[in-house]
């Protein structure tokens, strides 16, 4: 059992709640190292959210008196959270808003900017920022500052959402990727000033299979353009279309882990598109190469 634990103040003996706490220091996710949720709670914007997984996780608490999610998936400002990386002192990938969007249209500018400081402080990070909002983005972004530690991606699941990319090409990020999970069609991608590019396939009980040749066509078009590329998963139905579950599912295409990355400097060693295992630690965020897929 896990012991009372506390978040800006709040205690809770909760076994559930003492587990959404510390995982927002330590994540699965297989491209991020940390989670960090200034803002909970979303709406739907297009067929990538039909199962998302923050909303079945947050409705279940809908209505626990004092859970972090009694509201459920509404959306909510955490502003106690806003400097929650300033305290964590070993340099970390984080995921920004694993449970929603930053760049939701209820979410103010002013809190948006506050988000946005925190990251130029908390420089010792790398903080991936991840929206389905692309117009939003493209919007606000010249009121934004963009330092080297903070990358930014929008989710692109089928061949109706590509024009998220050409909002993005208009950051001035160092960074600049896409998400094609779920990946739930064919994807012609025009890559230009894109760095990164992450595809899977869906997990959860209502999870849509996705077919083999959308994920190698993604890859073989990143390699093409000499992107690295990020396999994350089968999700819950393997290659073969069998509902097998996420484990079993696994994360191989042809036989490798594509685990292609935005190439850091590290006092330890950097990592590429070798398939082998990444340490991020001692990150100079001030230093980013980015080098071709292998």
């Amino acid at each position: 059992m896990c012991g009372p634990v506390s978040l800006t103040g709040w205690i809770s003996t909760h076994r559930a709640v003492s587990l959404l706490i510390h995982m927002s220091d330590r994540s699965s996710i297989e491209w991020t190292e940390a989670t960090w949720n200034p803002v909970t709670g979303c709406t739907k914007v297009s067929p990538g959210c039909a199962h998302c997984y923050a909303e079945t996780f947050a409705e279940r608490f809908r209505g626990v008196p004092g859970h972090p999610y009694e509201r459920g998936f509404d959306l909510q400002l955490r502003p106690e959270r806003l400097n929650q990386p300033l305290e964590w002192k070993r340099p970390r990938l984080i995921f920004v808003n694993s449970m929603s969007d930053v760049f939701h249209p209820d979410v103010p500018i002013e809190f948006i900017q506050l988000i946005f400081d925190t990251m130029v402080r908390a420089d010792r990070h790398t903080f991936q920022v991840l929206t389905k909002r692309s117009e939003r983005l493209a919007e606000l972004a010249s009121q934004l500052p963009w330092p080297n530690n903070v990358w930014m991606g929008v989710s692109v699941e089928n061949k109706r959402w590509t024009s998220r990319i050409d909002d993005l090409r208009t950051v001035d990020a160092a960074v600049r990727f896409l998400s094609c999970e779920p990946l739930l069609g064919p994807l012609k991608l025009d890559l230009s000033d894109i760095h990164w590019v992450i595809a899977g396939g869906e997990s959860g009980r209502k999870a849509r299979p996705m077919r083999p040749e959308w994920v190698r066509s993604v890859r073989d078009q990143s390699r093409a353009a000499g992107v690295p590329f990020f396999f994350k998963q089968w999700g819950v139905h393997n290659e073969s279309g069998d509902r097998v579950g996420r484990v079993r599912g696994g994360r191989q295409l042809d036989g490798r882990a594509w685990d292609g990355f935005p190439i850091v400097y590290s006092k330890r060693r950097c990592c590429a598109d070798t398939g082998k295992s990444r340490t991020y630690g001692r990150r100079k965020t001030s230093s980013i190469i980015l080098l071709p897929a292998s």
